[in-house]
């Protein structure tokens, strides 16, 4: 398998970046795409269609995609079918995007405590009328949606909202193989994506969770019989990691096990592609900080060298520290492992009396809907 199909969209390798809240602006959007030669499909931070409709200023910031991204991927965050249809139809009639990605997968409180997010799919009928409205104002634009197994083990949703999505006419279907609860705790269940792809084999199913390298990316579609997969926390801090699954699918190459020199010489490309998107260097690097430990991870840095880097304010003083570090130092053993968060939760955050009937979907209000993007 070398290729995806989205709509008129063809991603070869099969392989889509996951939308993550504040990392997959389009400076990281670039860099994973250079390190793959411009091969698989690359997605927004999460979008709220309220603060779209509304054309929040922060929001139009980060619709805004590099001339050289095609296509150009957007995801969607909303609970009102309507509010939903509009931002959907704003994108098509203003040609922002290319394709259209809808999230129910997110598992955060502030999302959940207003039924939105991985809480949504519960509510059966809410669901099928945001596919609804958004599939009828899409044109010709493919949807595709992106979902977790459920809220908790008692509560799984992702069977009925594949069959949903098939009925509605979504183009494809990402599945987490976690719950809400799980949050990124414990290991994701491949067992589900296989069921997923024999429960709507008319569709594509991709595979998310646990894709640390390119190896295991072979092995979920081996597993699962996935038809692509969506790769998240794996490439924080690594974004060549699309050029060994590029490598991993084509069969054509070896991985990339950068020097520590090479590394440092990625993460200040990062800071000043991220200082340039925003206007402002030093707004570039203090948002870059959040990312030091996920590229220095596993190399002799020192906790003190990382706390300076950490703090650093100016692409001259983030250079300058980093060429004090041994920059001869391998690829750490074991640094291609886990990375990001791990935590779990006892319980999701729901509104009140949202699990007692799944066909009542009054719980959702206007206020379900975040007047800011980003996550």
């Amino acid at each position: 398998m070398t290729s995806l199909q989205i709509g008129p969209h063809t991603a070869s390798p099969p392989v889509v970046l996951a939308p993550m809240a504040g990392i997959t602006n389009a400076p990281f959007r670039t860099l994973c795409r250079e390190f793959s030669g411009g091969k698989g499909l690359f997605v927004s931070e999460m979008i709220t269609t309220r603060a779209l409709v509304e054309r929040n200023e922060k929001t139009m910031q980060l619709i805004h995609f590099d001339a050289s991204e095609k296509p150009r991927s957007i995801q969607l965050y909303g609970v009102d079918p309507d509010t939903v249809g509009k931002a959907v139809r704003m994108i098509a009639d203003e040609d922002l995007a290319d394709h259209i990605d809808l999230n129910f997968g997110c598992p955060v409180p502030k999302v959940t405590r207003k039924g939105g997010g991985s809480a949504l799919p519960y509510k059966r009928p809410l669901l099928r009328a945001i596919l609804r409205d958004a599939v009828a104002n899409a044109g010709s634009l493919p949807v595709t949606m992106k979902m977790r197994k459920g809220i908790d083990d008692g509560h799984l949703t992702y069977l009925d909202a594949g069959r949903i999505a098939a009925e509605e006419g979504i183009t494809a279907l990402a599945l987490h193989g976690r719950t809400a609860a799980q949050h990124y705790s414990g290991t994701a269940d491949w067992d589900a994506i296989a069921r997923l792809k024999e429960h709507v084999p008319e569709i594509p199913v991709l595979g998310n969770g646990d894709i640390w390298c390119a190896d295991d990316a072979l092995r979920m579609v081996r597993e699962t019989g996935c038809d692509g997969v969506v790769v998240g926390r794996g490439c924080l801090g690594r974004p060549w990691l699309f050029g060994d699954l590029v490598a991993a699918f084509e069969g054509t190459g070896t991985y990339t096990e950068p020097t520590f020199q090479q590394v440092a010489a990625v993460m200040v490309r990062h800071a000043a592609l991220l200082g340039e998107w925003i206007g402002d260097e030093k707004r570039g690097v203090i948002d870059f900080r959040k990312h030091v430990a996920w590229y220095t991870k596993g190399f002799a840095v020192g906790s003190e060298m990382r706390r300076g880097l950490a703090v650093s304010s100016s692409l001259a003083e983030l250079e300058d520290l980093l060429g004090r570090i041994d920059g001869d130092q391998p690829w750490p053993a074991g640094a291609d492992g886990p990375r990001g968060r791990t935590s779990g939760r006892d319980r999701v955050v729901l509104p009140d009396g949202w699990l007692d009937d799944p066909n009542d979907c009054t719980g959702v209000g206007a206020d379900a809907e975040l007047d800011t993007s980003g996550g």
